[in-house]
């Protein structure tokens, strides 16, 4: 069985949801970063850690590929067009949304307070703001892939949950019904429960 190291309320949750999506049993272990049983697999404290048997592996979008190809779900197979264009998805959501984000929460409450810049959380928001117009502009359909939902619709709608609680912009009103479709999946449900 797999076990989640992480807290619910971190990157941690998509990997369970990922998991509530194959129908993979799995163990939550709802830690924070930089403890004990975080460092015992990863020597910077970072969260999530998805445990497969003996081995340790780190970074939600690298556990999430992962599983996609093992479990073969929410995915396009590798050497596919399909999947380059998926993987392309995947790193844009995590550079011009994800990394937005992290930005601004390291300027919140992460890095020491005499480095952090708190005015730069402005043009953070104005950036997001952008970046997640041009995204809904580009969509193929309902989903980033068209009519199937893969591995980057659910780290793009999970930073959608993310950018609300951290005060963003939330009046886009396409990325509205799109996190609303994907946190009505039953998948989503039963992790949040979880």
């Amino acid at each position: 069985m797999y076990k989640v190291i992480g807290q619910h309320a971190s990157r941690a949750f998509r990997v369970m949801w990922m998991l509530e999506e194959l129908g993979q049993p799995y163990e939550h272990i709802d830690v924070k970063p930089g403890t004990q049983e975080v460092l015992k697999y990863h020597p910077t404290g970072k969260i999530p850690v998805l445990l497969d048997g003996a081995a340790a592996l780190t970074d939600s979008a690298a556990i999430m590929t992962y599983l996609a190809d093992k479990h073969n779900g929410l995915t396009y197979a590798a050497g596919t067009v399909e999947r380059a264009k998926q993987d392309a998805w995947l790193h844009r959501i995590n550079d011009e949304i994800d990394a937005i984000l992290w930005t601004a929460a390291r300027h919140s409450f992460i890095l020491p307070e005499e480095q952090r810049v708190p005015e730069v959380k402005e043009s953070l928001k104005w950036e997001y703001s952008r970046n997640l117009q041009r995204i809904m502009d580009e969509m193929e359909g309902p989903f980033l892939m068209g009519d199937k939902v893969t591995v980057p619709d659910l780290i793009f709608a999970h930073c959608g949950g993310w950018a609300m609680s951290a005060k963003f912009p939330t009046d886009n009103e396409a990325f509205k019904d799109y996190t609303k479709t994907l946190r009505s999946r039953d998948a989503f449900k039963r992790a949040l429960a979880s």
